[in-house]
């Protein structure tokens, strides 16, 4: 009887971890890891979805003014705040891409909205990049950047990110840094 007993509380035990195991895979949508960089993530795939993304086919860059909002929470999901990795796409073609941090400023259905990061110093060559309608904002050394390099973000282009195809977080931004760069989008929409 004792060893009866034992066997079915080690089912039982194995079946809630499998569960468990189950549940997390399948509602991990929108989480991010910090197991560090791994291998870049494939762009969204041509699967659609009733909310947008999970997926979908890249529907082009956010036009307008987007919705912003700054509501980091310390969890593995991606939230308005955050500075995250992810598969970004290129301007020109958006079939092609790059893995780069962003940050998240809001979200659009099922899309998050978010301004790509580069370490570039583009203080030098402001005039040209204003000349070719990219404008930056310095935000900053912060955890994104593991060799403690400035960051700058970009203003003038609002993209949408898969919160599936986010890789890991970076860390959040303070707020006044987060409401300088969102007045800094505000006034180019």
């Amino acid at each position: 009887m004792a060893a009866s007993s034992l066997a079915s509380r080690l089912v039982r035990g194995l079946g809630r971890t499998l569960r468990r195991a189950a549940t997390d895979a399948l509602s991990g949508a929108g989480r991010t890891t910090a197991r560090g960089p791994g291998p870049a993530p494939r762009p969204p795939r041509s699967r659609r979805t009733d909310d947008g993304a999970g997926g979908s086919t890249y529907p082009g860059d956010f036009r307008g003014r987007p919705p912003m909002s700054f509501a980091p929470h310390p969890d593995d999901v991606a939230d308005p705040g955050e500075i995250v990795w992810t598969w970004v796409p290129f301007e020109e073609d958006h079939t092609r891409g790059k893995d780069r941090p962003v940050l998240v400023v809001g979200r659009d259905g099922g899309w998050l909205l978010a301004l790509m990061l580069t370490s570039k110093d583009h203080d030098r060559d402001e005039a040209q990049e204003a000349r070719a309608g990219r404008h930056w904002v310095d935000i900053g050394a912060g955890d994104w950047d593991r060799q403690g390099r400035p960051s700058e973000v970009r203003v003038d282009r609002v993209v949408r990110v898969d919160p599936t195809a986010v890789r890991r977080a970076g860390a959040a931004l303070d707020r006044r840094t987060f409401e300088a760069v969102a007045g800094a989008v505000r006034s180019r929409a």
